[in-house]
């Protein structure tokens, strides 16, 4: 690998770049509340650019296609649901959650959050929260470094040993040293690169292919239910893919970001502009793995290194079509996609151990400065576990991203979106919605892996575990009672949000 190779030196610049947003970001971090939600002041571009890119991970650019690539159009059912489910997050969490959170103890993390809102002074909501995000986070760590090391794998010829290292270090880096605006103003400048790389992309490959009509007939020579969104699939298999829009109303990456907002209308202006760039992202993803069935159609001599592993189908459609300081340019993105979700998972939990177990358990007069320092060292740690985890070479980025994504989605989504909408919502209903929906995402993987119970890895698990937890919400919080204080308190920060959309 030399460093005249003009891929490796747009890698370099790249991340010398981010590192030193990172430096910047370091210089404006003032106390805990900078490194873990930038003191709330991003603005509408940063706000929109930032959920996007922690939103989309390695697997936009190496699960989704790599999916599209095998299946066809019938995988485009997941880009459906998740706009569908985008949108809905935005409209009816984003800006009162950003009030919510305020009113409630001015909260720096889900847990602080979810304590604060019903005045739980046990403890129990905040551990038990925290750990589900520990848990799950964890794996959804594990999945970007094993992305970015399935990138520098194919692209440097590195053994997957060294690659884990070398793609989980760049972004460890500036996530210990900026902390939430480094990994915010860093998020703007990933998600413009992804936006390129996906737009300028599947036009090359269709004109590499010979044309759109040229490339339909390489595809359709493969198998004419490409194009098909309805080939090999049920109403419930459609409901499953379509399900994963459900996940957004509990990430807590990006959940982080409507808490950071500056006010409301921000939040406005970043909605139109973040939906308008997951739009062109994901149509372009399916655009490269569509399209790219056709050029290695066309090309079957080139086509090993996708048919032993259809993730790397736009690694290696970049390094073939592109110049290669085009290629560093693009594969860049790739590394954009990876550090700018596992720098946000990072982050939050390094929040959780820090804010919501050392904070408030071990060292409740802890200075500014000694939680700050004391994120960094969990950032590292969560990281080290997470290499752990990844340093299997036959992990799959696409399943581990849809595990997590289910526990989050059915742990937090439930309990966030009634939480702003529903005064009469209690503690124990909160506790019970956390609880089930963890436990039914965890369960029913676990089952749906034994032959006895094979009907129910049909149904994506996000699904039985966002109802249930819906139910055991309702149910809970009916059998039992809140405080007049909590009621007044969101009825404020209803009234709040009210006079702000305005």
């Amino acid at each position: 690998m030399s460093l005249s190779n003009p891929t490796l030196i747009s890698f370099l610049v790249y991340i010398s770049v981010m590192l030193l947003i990172g430096l910047l970001a370091w210089r404006a971090t003032r106390n805990l509340s900078d490194y873990i939600l930038g003191g709330r002041r991003l603005g509408g571009v940063v706000t929109a650019l930032s959920a996007g890119a922690s939103d989309m991970s390695g697997w936009l650019l190496m699960g989704l296609p790599g999916a599209i690539y095998v299946s066809g159009l019938s995988e485009g059912w997941i880009a459906l649901g998740l706009v569908i489910g985008a949108y809905l997050n935005w409209r009816l969490v984003a800006g009162r959650l950003r009030i919510h959170t305020e009113y409630s103890g001015d909260a720096l993390t889900l847990p602080d959050y979810f304590a604060a809102r019903f005045n739980d002074h046990s403890g129990l909501l905040r551990v038990v929260s925290a750990l589900v995000i520990l848990v799950f986070f964890t794996i959804y760590c594990a999945s970007g470094i094993v992305a970015g090391a399935r990138l520098f794998e194919s692209t440097f010829g590195l053994p997957y040993e060294t690659a884990l290292w070398v793609g989980a270090g760049a972004t460890i880096a500036y996530t210990f040293i900026g902390g939430f605006l480094a990994v915010s103003w860093t998020d703007t400048v990933q998600a413009s690169l992804m936006l390129f790389a996906l737009i300028l992309t599947p036009i090359v490959v269709v004109l590499a292919t010979g044309g759109v009509d040229t490339a339909f007939m390489h595809i359709n020579a493969v198998n004419p239910a490409s194009f098909d969104m309805l080939r090999g699939t049920t109403w419930l298999g459609i409901v499953s893919l379509l399900a994963w829009g459900l996940g957004y109303f509990g990430q807590p990456h990006i959940l982080a970001r409507f808490m950071a907002a500056d006010s409301v209308k921000s939040i406005t202006k970043a909605r139109r502009i973040s939906m308008a760039w997951m739009i062109l992202c994901l149509g372009g993803t399916c655009a490269v793995g569509f399209f790219g069935i056709g050029y290695f159609q066309a090309n079957p001599e080139m086509a090993g290194a996708v048919t032993a592993n259809p993730e790397r189908i736009f690694i290696e459609i970049t390094r073939i079509l592109f110049n290669p300081w085009v290629a560093g340019v693009l594969l860049s993105a790739i590394l954009a996609a990876v550090m700018s979700t596992l720098s946000c998972q990072l982050l939050v939990c390094s929040s959780a151990l820090t804010e919501d177990f050392y904070r408030h358990f071990l060292r409740k007069s802890a200075s500014q400065r000694e939680l700050v320092w004391v994120g960094r060292a969990m950032v590292l740690l969560v990281a080290l576990v997470a290499i752990a985890l990844a340093s299997d070479p036959d992990s799959r980025v696409l399943s581990l991203v849809s595990y997590a994504w289910a526990g989050f989605g059915a742990a937090f989504g439930p309990v966030v979106i009634i939480s702003v909408l529903w005064k009469g919502m209690t503690r124990y209903g909160a506790l019970a919605g956390i609880v089930t929906g963890a436990t039914t995402v965890v369960a029913w993987k676990m089952l749906g892996a034994r032959e006895a119970y094979a009907f129910m890895a049909q149904v994506y698990e996000i699904i039985p575990g966002f109802i249930l937890a819906c139910a055991a919400i309702a149910l809970v919080s009916r059998l039992t009672h809140t405080s007049e204080t909590v009621k007044q308190r969101f009825a404020a920060a209803d009234q709040a949000w009210r006079a702000q959309r305005s």
